[in-house]
């Protein structure tokens, strides 16, 4: 079953002062291990980028080079495949965030999981509970 995995996700296995660094590392290279397609939508990638960039969100910031280094080894998995908005994009976003109102910091999730809509993925690891908001989508912690 294909999967998509959530920025945090991928933060978590790049930051050694947080207490999930150990088991994100443990979770990715699982998933290297499997032949199940998973998806990283670039909304997704480019959130790692900026985050884990950030001398004042991430604890010890990489250099612009190496997290780009790590976005480029995470696409050269065989079975890892990059996510982007398709034709009619927009109709998808008014679909999934017409039950209730979007705004905020809930609007990058949306946008996420309107590219999952479109493209048939239907579960993403995450510790975001907002994403739970959306019925469709199977979230599920790999922490837990």
């Amino acid at each position: 079953m294909s999967y998509a995995v959530d920025a945090n996700v991928l933060l978590y296995a790049s930051d050694r002062s947080s207490s999930y660094h150990q088991s994100a590392l443990e979770f990715l290279h699982s998933c290297t291990n499997q032949t199940d397609f998973w998806y990283l939508a670039w909304p997704t990638l480019m959130a790692y980028l900026r985050i884990s960039t950030h001398p004042r969100i991430f604890t010890s910031p990489l250099s612009a080079q190496d997290a780009l280094n790590n976005i480029r080894a995470l696409l050269r998995i065989p079975h890892v495949r990059p996510l982007s908005e398709g034709e009619g994009f927009f109709e998808v976003y008014e679909e999934v965030t017409g039950h209730f109102p979007v705004r905020g910091n809930l609007v990058p999730d949306a946008h996420l999981v309107a590219i999952l809509r479109q493209h048939g993925i239907k579960k993403l690891y995450t510790t975001d509970r907002d994403f739970r908001k959306f019925d469709f989508l199977k979230v599920q912690n790999p922490f837990d």
